[in-house]
């Protein structure tokens, strides 16, 4: 019974929504569908959304690590607070982070005019969006890492380091083997967040077409622009991203563990 229950909720809440989208995508058929996709507007935001992907996933996994290396295997003063301001993205609105950086960056906010005179843009520019997607998605990595180590305890640093291990080798031969599945999972979620982070790219971006749009952007532009099957066929874009993550992941673990 419990079974059927789940499996009927997964076919309407995340089954159903797939076909919707791809049927969606494809109604005006296969070359209005590519042609939304080879537009240079819908290529630029793809563009972007890789870019910003390359630059905010190895970011967060190097501030992840480290932060959950020092909350979990170490007692300093503030590590209290370091571990609430990792959950701060999670406790505030997307579109408030965005306003944030407007006001701090922005041509009236507090580095906005000398930001101007030295002709370096951030609001409504690649950085912004950059900044935006870090604060977003940095408690991901941290947050899978910090409770695994704290369970993995220290003995075996311990013990590497009374063998005579020194710090980078404790941590390339025992911590990371150790983690890295969490790391992985981490790396997911921070990616799909990345990918389709909208309400604060929203308030930084500008809307900008062909230059500050990312993928979710471009999505709301082609439905408010009433080309629907267009704006489905850039999401659809999107869910087989997600969907080739998960993929990567299933294969991963199959290969790791010999079991899907």
């Amino acid at each position: 019974m419990l079974t059927a229950v789940a499996l009927t909720f997964l076919a309407f809440f995340l089954v159903l929504p797939l076909v919707v989208v791809f049927a969606e995508a494809l109604d005006k058929g296969l070359g209005f569908y590519l042609a939304s996709i080879r537009d240079p507007d819908a290529l630029a935001a793809i563009r972007l959304t890789l870019l910003t992907v390359a630059i905010v996933v190895p970011a967060n996994v190097v501030f992840g690590v480290c932060a959950a290396w020092s909350i979990a295997k170490f007692r300093f003063r503030g590590k209290s607070l370091l571990t609430t301001l990792i959950d701060l993205p999670f406790a505030v609105s997307p579109v408030i982070s965005g306003l944030v950086y407007v006001l701090v960056f922005g041509a009236q906010g507090w580095f906005g005019p000398w930001l101007i005179e030295h002709n370096l843009p951030v609001i409504f520019a690649v950085p912004g969006i950059v900044l935006a997607t870090t604060f977003v998605t940095f408690p991901f990595v941290a947050r899978e890492l910090i409770p695994l180590m704290q369970a993995q305890g220290t003995d075996e640093e311990y013990s590497a380091v009374t063998l005579g291990a020194s710090g980078w080798q404790v941590f390339w031969r025992v911590t990371l083997p150790n983690i890295r599945w969490g790391l992985f999972y981490g790396v997911v979620l921070c990616n799909a967040r990345a990918m389709g982070e909208f309400g604060a790219v929203s308030v930084v971006s500008g809307h900008i077409r062909g230059e500050t749009n990312t993928m979710p952007l471009h999505v709301e532009i082609l439905y408010n622009d009433y080309n629907i099957a267009g704006a489905f066929a850039v999401a659809s874009l999107l869910a087989l991203l997600a969907l080739a993550t998960l993929v990567l992941k299933s294969v991963v673990e199959w290969r790791q563990t010999g079991t899907p």
